[in-house]
């Protein structure tokens, strides 16, 4: 009678790029042990990612799991009724941050969904969604590695210990650069972000005390801004005095354009910020991580308040 061939590799799944680089960090010399699958790696936006079958059987049968849990995840509820690994674990990271989490909040001037369809009426109540950006705090990143770690030690206890120092050394990253964004929020000219785009950078903003404008929400569907949206920005841009007009990755920069046409001064920069919404397979082979994507934020946060 043959031998079943016994599975060696840990098998874990994540869904969006920055738990799977942070999970990589914590498998340090171990990553080659393990087969690990980023679920968006195509660049396809996290909003409207929709699993294939293969990745619906890559959840089913790995032994970890990890995902955010913000409304984009609905899917996941019916990817995890399946489970041909019955000793499957899920780690669901909005769930691990608990009261950290925060809801999408909408600041004066910010467009409601299809707002401008609708010009000159009332817009509907919109009922307020968590903010599911959490990997956007630096100090939300270390409870995640932490609760990864967590299970990385329960699975592999034979490597308990060097999980461990993984996380105790990545930890200490993250720290370093939380506080190089204290101290350059703390000796910044200006206090204040204006966005021509989706806003999804709410964690980072609220955890440096820094006070944002924008056109839509971090989840926003929204594509096309209403000349109010658009003209109260120009105004926010020209009584703030602010010389750079933020978008995030993938912009095509058409609202930033009509906000700094409408202003006095028509001489804004553009400014982009990585979300890591969309981060593709071919970035990480090219080196992009997780703690590099944040430090080039830095540098344009630098650049943006002073």
């Amino acid at each position: 009678m043959r031998k079943q061939r016994q599975k060696t590799k840990l098998q874990i799944v994540t869904t969006v790029f920055p738990a799977y680089d942070w999970t990589k960090e914590i498998l340090g010399d171990r990553a080659e042990d393990a087969e690990l699958t980023m679920l968006l790696d195509d660049g396809v936006d996290v909003h409207s990612y929709q699993p294939t079958a293969e990745d619906l059987e890559k959840i089913a049968s790995c032994d970890l799991f990890i995902y955010v849990g913000g409304e984009s995840d609905e899917w996941v509820e019916d990817a995890l009724k399946s489970k041909t690994n019955k000793n499957r674990v899920e780690i669901n990271l909005m769930d691990a941050l608990g009261d950290s989490v925060k809801e999408e909040e909408k600041v004066e001037g910010m467009q409601s969904e299809e707002e401008h369809e609708h010009e000159g009426e009332e817009a509907e109540s919109e009922e307020p969604e968590q903010d599911e950006h959490i990997w956007l705090s630096l100090r939300n990143a270390e409870v995640c590695t932490q609760a990864i770690a967590d299970q990385l030690k329960k699975l592999d206890p034979s490597n308990k210990t060097e999980y461990e120092d993984n996380e105790a050394a990545y930890k200490e990253e993250l720290t370093g650069l939380d506080k190089e964004y204290q101290d350059t929020v703390e000796h910044a000219k200006r206090k204040t972000l204006l966005f021509a785009d989706r806003f999804p950078f709410r964690y980072l903003a609220d955890d440096y005390g820094l006070k944002y404008y924008a056109a839509f929400k971090g989840c926003s569907a929204e594509t096309e801004a209403s000349f109010k949206t658009i003209t109260f920005l120009a105004n926010k841009v020209d009584e703030k005095n602010l010389p750079y007009i933020m978008t995030i990755e993938g912009s095509d920069h058409k609202i930033a354009k009509s906000v700094i046409s409408n202003t006095k001064k028509k001489t804004q920069q553009i400014l982009t910020m990585d979300s890591m919404q969309s981060t593709t397979a071919q970035d990480v082979k090219d080196g992009k991580s997780y703690l590099s994507v944040m430090e080039e934020n830095l540098s344009v946060l630098q650049k943006a308040l002073n």
